[in-house]
């Protein structure tokens, strides 16, 4: 494994002697269920064989030492005892704010020397953000025979993102990347945190596209979409849009704005549509998982509308190739990123080739793509 040997060597470079162990966990794709993660409903993601991987030896002092392999080589050192927010390093503040969610529970663990690394694209909407807060989280449980559970773990990440880094994210990433089953995507109720796995089909290839739109303004629109749910569950006096039903929604039309109608409409309806994925890969019954793909991609374009021109293109001519033998849509909080198909793995090259020959002409970018198998969380242990 060239990465690993690749972590090692840095390790041994900089700290002068072997790390004690290694630790991954994986990022993720969410094959459906968008934007339904913070209105307390259903998702269906799987992790992906990306991720983050450290190089870790325990310290019997308090203080962190990391080498990010990634950031040009970028060295941190900061106490456990002194966890303040960088300025200057953004990407030390997943570490820091992750370590302090742990210490909240755990207030004796011990420093470390790390080296970090990740192979998740960065800016895709595979959370390569996830993927690191737990591989911290994986590391110091184990460096300091802490019985850490998946969900915890989960908790804690959510927590650093959200009150440390300062991104108002959902729980999908962090759990997911903790709990993923290889072969399997997994069903998360985000208000409950009880999920179910769905295999995966034989032969099916999870193909990640990026379509290398610079994603604008996603930061505010995603507010933006977070407050309209809101306002359409508070309509109908709901503690989420989970709670309101299709027939609920379309009776009370005339009384919304025509905006918080559509956004509630998408969310209604992708709760529906995630929950009958489930069933569908279940019953490896690809036909209905790619009409359930289809029609979840036009409610992001049409209602929520997170869809870009260049994405909506890659979604039509890869689906012109897989037909009904699979599905394809936009993945992750829109305005640019990826697109996620579930192709029959003989179909992949001729997908690769219809990428190759039309969307550069199109649309003046090149995509990426990558193939990806469904891989363990971390803190899956079989």
């Amino acid at each position: 494994m060239p990465r690993a040997n690749m972590l090692i060597s840095q390790f041994e470079q900089h700290f002068n002697c072997p790390p004690e162990q290694l630790f991954h966990a994986p990022g993720r794709v969410n094959l459906i269920g968008e934007h339904t993660d913070y209105n307390d409903g259903f998702v269906l993601p799987a992790a992906i064989n990306f991720g983050t991987d450290i190089a870790a030896k325990a310290r019997d002092d308090r203080t962190v030492n990391v080498l990010a392999v990634d950031c040009n080589n970028e060295q941190n050192s900061f106490s456990l005892d002194n966890i303040e927010f960088s300025q200057q390093q953004m990407w030390v503040n997943y570490i820091r704010g992750t370590l302090q969610a742990l210490l909240q529970s755990y207030p004796h663990i011990t420093g470390a020397d790390l080296v970090v690394s990740g192979n998740v694209p960065q800016g895709t909407g595979l959370s390569s953000s996830a993927s690191f807060e737990i591989a911290i989280l994986k590391t110091f449980a184990q460096l300091n025979n802490i019985p850490l559970d998946g969900v915890k773990a989960a908790l804690m990440g959510q927590q650093a993102e959200n009150n440390f880094v300062g991104c108002n994210c959902g729980i999908m990433d962090q759990l997911i990347s903790a709990l993923g089953k290889a072969e399997h995507a997994m069903l998360l109720d985000c208000r409950s945190l009880t999920y179910e796995y769905a295999a995966i089909p034989a032969g099916m290839a999870l193909v990640i596209v990026n379509s290398n739109v610079k994603r604008g303004l996603v930061d505010s629109e995603y507010n933006a979409r977070r407050e309209q749910c809101e306002a359409a569950a508070k309509h109908f006096n709901k503690p989420a849009l989970r709670d309101v039903t299709l027939a609920e929604l379309t009776a009370e039309q005339a009384n919304l704005a025509p905006v918080i109608y559509q956004r509630a409409m998408h969310i209604v309806t992708e709760n529906t549509r995630t929950e009958q994925a489930l069933i569908a890969l279940n019953n490896n019954d690809m036909q209905t998982m790619s009409q359930l793909m289809a029609q979840s991609h036009l409610s992001m374009k049409n209602d929520f509308e997170i869809t870009t021109t260049e994405i909506d293109f890659l979604v039509e001519i890869i689906g012109q190739v897989l037909g009904e033998q699979g599905g394809v849509r936009m993945t992750g909080g829109g305005f640019g990123g990826c697109v996620v198909a579930l192709a029959p793995e003989q179909l992949v090259p001729q997908i690769r080739a219809t990428i190759n020959a039309q969307y550069q002409a199109k649309t003046g970018l090149e995509a990426d793509v990558y193939i990806c198998l469904a891989a363990n969380g971390a803190f899956i242990t079989s």
